[in-house]
């Protein structure tokens, strides 16, 4: 009997790879054998693969049968190896005939032949695109996932038996068509409005230089004043994302399996909220075979750490790394695999443990020695990543009892997504797509090259009185730059980065 090659694909981080699943069935002894380092799942698809083989209709053959996936050396892991294995079965055994050299085959078997979903569809369909593949058969679920990719024929298979009857000629399977999803769909935020926080107006205003460059943030003040509640409002101010950015982030959550099946495409920033109890792997990400932890999961969003001091040391250590580099890179004995992190951090915690210290309403209960503590949990390297530190004071009485609301988040984003603007233009021809992301030549360029005399002695002065490390000069200039953006301003003027400068105040202790 033949030997039998069929195209599948496997996910490396968050790229894809090529597979060539080769079956061979030979007389000998009966058996199933599979080979070319596969995982737990990918050997019990020996057992999935018989009994679909057999309650689709077809005879499952006794001979003796390899199945091979190449190349060798690459780790094989997951449900999506089924259906190409089982279509190398049944071409190798000559129960079904179809020309399928430039055909990739995804998809997890049920014991009754129906095709299931399986993660990373999006990735996978992305590499076959780019090696050429003309057509990819993918689980009736996940065709709409499948379809944001264009240039590949797309056809949605429901079962294995439906499968054999399309490539028999029998039975075809119409195309899956696009929607054009990745040029309409992307959306706001639908949470918390900023029209709902009352007073903090100069919280906001900090927010929203935030959103405009892109940059990190850090909340103080004692418990109830809205910390948590400014911060879950931040995403309703960001610009929407564009095609490609939806597509990055999609891309993450599909190899995480945290793609629901009735969005095949993310359409809003992500807004992830982690509790402190979180493991170093959950938020960097890792595993056996690394996958996505929380702060890829946020990439082109928030990720909101509340109560900072309350996170692991380690844990928050690790972060510093990935907020300077924007990507993060995990390490395995199997190889190395880097994920995209590129968000906006903002934090909220309390003065000190009983939460008012400096409060003028309410008398603290903690020692200066407790207070120092706690604020020491937060290390001096991770606070120099951080742009701006604000100050949430308690709201009073007259403005939470006020009929009127605030400024909604509909008019603050407009004028954030003006600033976002200036920023494309500026870095047209550069990756960069705002100024939090700017690099010394860049700061060097747009920042120090067009400050006024004015504001140039007024840096020189705050570099002097309040110690600023090399890494916070750039951040103070990162950030007079988006507020000049916000202005309209060409040049850093003394009020553009008077008000940088005052966002860079330390934690009191």
């Amino acid at each position: 009997m033949p030997l039998a090659k069929v195209l599948s694909c496997a996910v490396v981080g968050l790229d894809g790879e090529l597979v060539e699943v080769e079956v061979d069935v030979a007389q000998g002894q009966v058996g199933f054998h599979l080979v070319g380092l596969p995982d737990a799942a990918v050997q019990e698809a020996k057992e999935r693969v018989r009994s679909a083989i057999k309650n689709s209709g077809f005879s499952f053959p006794l001979r003796r049968i390899t199945v091979n996936l190449a190349p060798a050396d690459l780790p094989k892991q997951g449900p999506a190896y089924d259906l190409p294995i089982a279509v190398g079965v049944l071409l190798a055994s000559q129960q079904a005939v179809a020309d399928v050299e430039r055909t990739v085959f995804l998809g997890e078997l049920s014991l009754d032949g129906a095709v299931r979903h399986a993660h990373g569809i999006l990735p996978m369909v992305g590499l076959a695109k780019e090696r050429g593949v003309e057509t990819v058969y993918v689980p009736e679920a996940d065709a709409s996932e499948a379809g944001l990719i264009d240039g590949v024929r797309i056809f949605p298979v429901r079962s294995l038996g439906q499968l054999v009857a399309h490539l028999g000629g029998v039975e075809p399977i119409a195309e899956h068509t696009r929607d054009g999803r990745t040029a309409t769909t992307c959306q706001i935020w639908q949470g918390t409005d900023f029209g709902e926080v009352r007073g903090q107006e100069h919280v906001k205003r900090a927010l929203e230089v935030a959103a405009s460059g892109g940059h990190n943030v850090l909340m103080t003040g004692p418990p109830g004043a809205g910390k948590t509640l400014l911060a879950r409002a931040l995403p309703s101010i960001l610009p929407e994302m564009a095609s490609s950015e939806a597509l990055e982030v999609t891309k993450l959550y599909s190899v995480s399996g945290l793609l629901p099946s009735e969005t095949p495409l993310i359409t809003q920033r992500p807004f992830r909220a982690p509790h402190h109890t979180i493991s170093h792997a959950g938020l960097v990400g890792g595993g056996r075979n690394p996958r996505p932890g929380e702060i890829s999961l946020s990439h082109r969003g928030v990720l909101f750490l509340d109560e900072l001091p309350e996170f692991g040391a380690q844990v928050l250590e690790v972060l510093r790394q990935p907020v300077e580099d924007r990507v993060v890179t995990i390490s395995r004995a199997q190889g190395t695999v880097t994920f995209p992190a590129n968000f906006m951090l903002v934090s909220a915690m309390n003065p000190c443990p009983c939460g008012f210290y400096g409060d003028p309403k309410q008398e603290c209960t903690c020692s200066e020695s407790t207070v120092s503590r706690y604020q020491k949990r937060i290390s001096g390297p991770l606070l120099d990543r951080i742009d701006i530190f604000i100050e949430v004071p308690r709201v009073e009485y007259e403005k939470l009892a006020a009929t009127t609301t605030g400024e909604p988040s509909d008019a603050v984003r407009e004028r954030v997504e003006r600033a976002r603007r200036v920023q494309t233009g500026r870095f047209v021809e550069s990756p960069l797509v705002c100024n939090a992301e700017m690099t010394p030549t860049e700061v060097r360029r747009y920042c120090q090259a067009v400050l006024d005399e004015q504001a140039q002695s007024l840096l020189r002065l705050a570099m002097t009185q309040l110690s600023l490390s090399a890494r916070a000069f750039h951040r103070v200039l990162k950030l007079a730059r988006t507020i000049a953006d916000m202005a309209g301003s060409e040049r850093i003027a003394s009020p553009h980065l008077a008000e940088a400068v005052q966002y860079r105040q330390r934690l009191r202790g």
